[in-house]
């Protein structure tokens, strides 16, 4: 009974061994060939490509930012149990558990080779890594096989499998931990980003006295680079070196151009504050930030070009093949500060919001208009193409419907009676919040007082004093802008084109 239990986890064992070689040897092969990537990143983008809407919306909202992590621990997960299947198989037929795991690195080879920027060489770390797996596996599963002329278990060769299969995984740590120590070390892009003097702007944001509250709980006024929120496809943050950037501009453009960093920086550069919101944020949530950016305008940028009458949308192209369809009207509209932005907050973009340069285009969700890590810009029309995100069921248009949400008190946070402050933020990007109301209970509706807004490009802050009583009440918050509308009332979902809805928190006073 011991040895029919001890052989299939040995076996399993062997495939996961197996497994763990593909990857360090795949990782180390990959660092001459720059645009090469792992085969877990490659299996995890391509399930962030196929992922229904309603999955994609229910990892966000469940995990928010650490919905990568989670992702790919799942993937780690799946591959270590198809790993310890082939194991087993392979411990019956080794034949076939070899051409099932070939197949598999095929069609991870073909994911990886299929990626945007990759290229025929980015096949080779793969194919390495499924070969030298195929080896380990073959050597592992022969020593549990009882040795010719012997019919019992004590045929097997314990001794000689553990000390090969202890070797081959502590080889296989070594070289894939060692391999992307390395990597990190070769690609330098940290610290070319430290390194990098960017231009001192020629006009800065002035922030007016009372543009901020100081009440305990509320959103700071500027979020923090660390805090900003993160929502792309992108599985590994893509390093570019700033001196090798260049973004291209064509389509219905009477010239195409090119840029580089400097010619950016030649331009002139002005600080511009701004509120990013992303289509997934739901009534009340956290995926919505404000900070400061150093950028050109992209009308500029695309005025050196000359878009062609008839064009009606900005495709632009991130380098790991992002694509984001953003009205053309909206870039090039001298009243909309719609920005090619390197610095955030007072230094280079950081890595993970899309260093070397961004797209940051005010009113608009982030999908249609943020672009990180941009290479591409082509002038096209909204009939001819569509970008990442419209076929997977979100509107190809999707300007911003304006909100605001209430920070404290928070739910779950009872606060003790007495005179307890009701604050938040609210944002109506390009056209500015005119005023937010509070309702507490079903009682009427009470104006609070808001912040002294910077621009109408960010939200601003509001607070109201509650003489608050014990027992649970209902606070409920809406907002009207600068043009006289009521934020909509009546609850929208996240998709096609954003969530709706008036927020209603519970909260306990002692």
């Amino acid at each position: 009974m011991r040895s029919r239990i001890l052989a299939p986890a040995l076996a399993a064992v062997a495939g996961l061994i197996a497994a763990g070689t593909l990857l360090a040897v795949s990782e180390l092969a990959a660092l001459p060939l720059a645009g090469a990537a792992s085969p877990l990143l490659a299996a995890g983008s391509f399930v962030v490509d196929i992922v229904p809407r309603p999955l994609k919306e229910f990892a966000i909202t469940t995990f928010g930012t650490a919905d990568k992590p989670v992702l790919l621990a799942s993937l780690g997960v799946a591959a270590g149990v198809a790993a310890a299947l082939i194991g087993i198989l392979a411990r019956h037929t080794l034949r076939w558990a070899l051409v099932l795991l070939g197949a598999v690195g095929l069609v991870v080879t073909v994911l990886v080779v299929t990626r945007a920027g990759a290229g025929p060489l980015d096949a080779i770390p793969t194919a390495l890594g499924t070969i030298a797996a195929a080896i380990v596996l073959a050597v592992l599963i022969r020593r549990l096989r009882p040795r010719e002329g012997s019919t019992t278990e004590q045929g097997v060769d314990r001794r000689g499998f553990f000390l090969i299969a202890g070797a081959a995984a502590a080889g296989a740590v070594i070289v894939g931990v060692g391999a992307r120590a390395l990597s990190s070390v070769l690609t330098s892009v940290r610290a070319a980003r430290e390194a990098l003097r960017i231009p001192s702007p020629r006009t800065t944001v002035t922030v007016p006295a009372g543009a901020e509250f100081d009440i305990p709980g509320l959103t700071p006024l500027f979020t923090s680079n660390a805090d900003f929120y993160r929502v792309d496809t992108a599985l590994s943050v893509p390093e570019i070196d700033p001196g090798t950037w260049r973004l291209r501009i064509d389509g219905l453009v009477d010239r195409t151009i090119e840029l580089d960093l400097d010619d950016l920086f030649s331009m002139g550069l002005d600080e511009y504050a701004i509120t990013l919101t992303c289509v997934s944020n739901e009534v009340g949530g956290n995926l919505v930030g404000n900070a400061t950016w150093l950028g050109v305008p992209v009308r500029d940028v695309l005025r050196m070009a000359g878009p062609q009458s008839g064009a009606d949308m900005l495709l632009s192209r991130s380098v790991d093949g992002y694509t984001a369809s953003t009205p053309l009207s909206a870039v090039t509209d001298d009243g909309i500060d719609a920005i090619l932005a390197v610095a955030m907050n007072g230094e280079p973009l950081p890595l993970e919001h899309g260093f070397p340069v961004r797209m940051v285009v005010p009113g608009l969700y982030g999908y249609v208009s943020a672009t990180k890590w941009l290479t591409g810009l082509t002038v096209t029309t909204f009939a001819d193409d569509e970008a990442y995100w419209t076929p997977r069921g979100y509107s190809a248009r999707a300007p911003m419907k304006f909100s605001s949400r209430v920070d404290t008190p928070k739910i779950g946070s009872p606060v003790p009676a007495g005179t307890v402050p009701i604050a938040g933020v609210a944002w109506a990007q390009t056209v500015g919040i005119e005023r937010v109301e509070v309702q507490i209970d079903d009682g009427p509706w009470q104006h609070a007082r808001l912040s002294q807004a910077v621009n109408n490009d960010t939200w601003v802050q509001w607070m109201l004093p509650w003489e608050a009583t014990p027992g649970t009440h209902y606070l409920t918050v809406r907002a009207v802008n600068r043009d006289g509308e009521m934020q909509i009332e009546e609850p929208a979902p996240i998709a096609p084109n954003g969530s709706s809805g008036w927020q209603r928190t519970l909260v306990t006073v002692r």
